[in-house]
């Protein structure tokens, strides 16, 4: 049966299996990104008459990538989307081999998104700009006093807070839960917003906009961008920028790397590991003040 399917089963067939299949676990933002990607591998495979999933080759993949990714980052990622795409055909019976196994994604190095001082941070937060000064405040300080992805912060709903205890439920990536904790000032923050701006609306959402309807990612975006120059910050600054800064200063204050790794939601430690580059100016103080040899 599973060569009968290798053979008759073509490659945009087993493109849309391989997407309803990642649907299941997957954001519709990460689908369409696979979906982009394999539709391009599906044009320049069609190019050499490749129509079958079983047809598919290492030069036909080789090729997709040299015409359609410019750069290191976007070579890695396309690569990313074709090996898991050639690893479900493998599994499912629709390819014999796996044609990514012996194809390897460039080195490159992480960009690692703008940090700001503190002082910076608090200049960002308390400033008051906007038609909802109380809730813009409110998801500032979710971003930078728990760390949490726009994403995050959007989805959450009045019943994952407990405003007593000063924590929140929060579904990450992967449809994975945790639980963060936030400071007095995003507590009050949010009392506020709930107190005086929410209003009494049937959505489920925390944040909502004027017509009571969940926010989106990109009104956070646009939250940041009105209090940038206010604060006097990058114009690279992004709601993304005050969860790295969470997580700069958080180090900096002394937070061990696995604590902070649960705080973030990160599945590995070395996803941490990328906001510890700040923190090598305090270490290096460290060294200087307490080893014996340090000084001089």
């Amino acid at each position: 049966m599973g060569v009968l399917i290798a053979v008759k089963t073509t490659l945009d067939e087993a493109i849309d299996r391989f997407l309803a299949h990642l649907s299941a676990d997957r954001s519709a933002h990460t689908v369409r990104s696979y979906g982009s990607d394999l539709a391009q591998l599906a044009a320049v495979a069609a190019e050499s008459g490749i129509s079958k999933a079983s047809d598919l080759t290492p030069d036909a993949v080789r090729a997709f990538l040299r015409k359609t990714a410019r750069t290191p980052v976007t070579r890695a990622r396309k690569l990313s989307s074709a090996k898991a795409f050639s690893k479900f055909m493998v599994k499912t019976g629709m390819a014999s081999q796996d044609v990514c196994s012996g194809l390897d994604a460039p080195i490159a190095r992480k960009r690692l998104p703008k940090d700001i001082s503190p002082e910076q941070a608090a200049q960002l937060v308390e400033a008051e700009v906007g038609k909802c000064p109380l809730r813009d405040r409110a998801i500032l300080e979710l971003l930078y006093g728990a760390g949490l992805r726009a994403s995050e912060v959007v989805g959450l709903n009045l019943e994952d807070l407990e405003l007593r205890d000063r924590s929140a439920r929060v579904m990450g990536k992967g449809r994975k839960e945790r639980i963060v904790f936030y400071g007095e000032s995003c507590a009050n923050a949010i009392a506020d917003y709930l107190e005086s701006e929410r209003g009494t609306g049937g959505s489920p959402a925390l944040f909502v906009n004027r017509q009571g309807k969940r926010l989106g990612q990109r009104t956070l975006q646009n939250i940041v961008a009105r209090r940038r120059a206010l604060a006097g910050v990058s114009p690279d600054v992004s709601p993304h920028s005050l969860r790295h800064s969470f997580a700069t200063h958080m180090l900096t204050g002394g937070a061990d790397l696995k604590t902070l790794q649960q705080l973030l939601g990160h599945e590995s430690l070395e996803t941490t590991q990328v906001y510890t580059h700040v923190s090598i100016e305090r270490l290096r103080k460290v060294v200087a003040k307490k080893h014996p040899r340090g000084r001089g």
